[in-house]
């Protein structure tokens, strides 16, 4: 068994408009967002081995947040076949880093992350930014994630995480 945990990187800051979409850093409410998600995979005892992130600025700083945040013993891989990818690109980079961990975690980008649940479980959900998916799958190794059928066990949105103070 092995779960993917699929995270939207933060909400970015639309105000650098002078960056080009890669560059894009998060704004304060993502820092705050990405803050919570690591702290709440602590919580809940659900901490990947291995983070695979995008090269985008706003999922690069996501990743590092939720690690930060977490407490988490993973190592970060940045790719740069995360930005723009497929559903199939996405999921062959999982199986490139997944190796012999049990749980990984990718960050990234819309509207391959909805379609990558999709693909995986069957179902639709709201992929908004920075929220995490966790999906259980029946496979003994990565390599199969391509053709795996999972479970979304866990689905955490932002919102659920923060506290009035954390909003600021």
């Amino acid at each position: 068994m092995r779960n993917l945990m699929i995270l939207r990187h933060g909400k970015s800051d639309w105000d650098s408009s002078a960056l080009d979409d890669h560059s894009r850093p998060l704004a304060s409410r993502g820092v705050r967002s990405a803050r919570a998600v690591g702290r709440a995979i602590a919580d809940y005892g659900i901490s990947p081995e291995i983070v695979v992130s995008s090269t985008a600025t706003r999922a690069r700083s996501t990743a590092e947040l939720v690690i930060e945040a977490g407490g988490l013993d993973a190592s970060l891989h940045l790719e740069d076949r995360l930005y723009g990818a497929s559903v199939n690109e996405t999921l062959t980079v999982v199986a490139e880093y997944g190796k012999s961990a049990n749980r990984v975690l990718i960050v990234g980008h819309q509207p391959t992350w909805s379609m990558t649940i999709r693909h995986l479980t069957g179902g639709t959900v709201a992929v908004r930014t920075a929220t995490l998916a966790d999906v259980e799958l029946p496979i003994d190794t990565w390599d199969a994630v391509p053709r795996a059928s999972g479970t979304l066990v866990a689905l955490l949105q932002p919102r659920m995480l923060l506290t009035k103070e954390d909003n600021g």
